[in-house]
């Protein structure tokens, strides 16, 4: 099992697993790892006690604000047979998020940049809002293929999850959470991650890519059993004695 050897924190006894996140809205594994995750989840019998924090990464922070092509053209450009090359590179993955429930468009999806997307989530953060701005603009733009770096198209994704318009446009006119959006790119070099998505359970153990449910339920388990360990009891059951009752 993989771990964040030297990054990890003194352990203590937690009420709750604790899943950072590293992701981009713009990285097709990273809404399959999410879907991953959920399913591990959902057959977790604590699942109530974990908390999940998503951290900045950005996948391509050269790509503009105003879009001049699509995925696909992208990619095509990149490594070569155009935008039809492009196209058949995003099949194989589009057949892989299609297992997890997720119909993607992502070939008509634009080429553009997330840094105000991610500086919205920490906004989302600090509202309590998160994690349903989080699969709002994965969906706005994986499924409904929107321009996630369009400033009135953020407002409405963000409005629409519970965050207020003024609150919201005020962020993005400036360069609020500019500071922490950098700084998660920077611990998530820290510890090692060389892509996204990547996971990092309790600080202890880091899980790189979009693995398997299972790989998700193994770690999660095992992070749960490590915050609350069972006492190795020594004696019989239902005797009453000079040590006390058994219960």
């Amino acid at each position: 099992m993989p771990t964040l050897g030297n990054k990890t924190r003194p352990q203590q006894v937690r009420s709750s697993v604790l899943i950072e996140i590293w992701s981009d809205v713009v990285c097709p594994w990273c809404y399959i790892g999410k879907r991953r995750l959920e399913k591990a989840l959902a057959g977790f019998p604590h699942a109530e006690d974990v908390d999940i924090v998503y951290r900045t990464f950005q996948l391509d922070p050269s790509a503009p604000v105003v879009p001049t092509e699509t995925v696909a053209e992208s990619l095509g450009r990149k490594y070569g047979g155009g935008a039809e090359a492009g196209k058949k590179m995003i099949d194989r993955v589009e057949a892989v998020a299609a297992e997890e429930g997720l119909l993607f468009r992502h070939h008509q999806a634009l080429r553009v940049n997330t840094v105000d997307a991610h500086r919205l989530l920490h906004l989302a953060a600090r509202e309590g809002k998160q994690a349903q701005l989080k699969e709002a603009l994965l969906s706005a733009y994986f499924i409904e293929t929107e321009n996630v770096a369009d400033h009135d198209t953020l407002v409405r994704i963000a409005t629409g999850v519970g965050l207020e318009e003024t609150r919201v446009r005020e962020v993005l006119q400036g360069k609020e959470y500019a500071d922490e959006v950098e700084a998660d790119i920077r611990e998530a070099a820290s510890l090692g991650a060389n892509g996204v998505p990547f996971f990092v359970i309790d600080r202890k153990y880091g899980v790189s890519g979009a693995q398997p449910s299972e790989v998700f339920g193994q770690i999660i388990d095992r992070a749960w059993n490590e915050s609350h360990p069972q006492l190795d009891v020594v004696g019989g059951a239902g005797v009453c004695g000079p040590d006390g009752c058994a219960i």
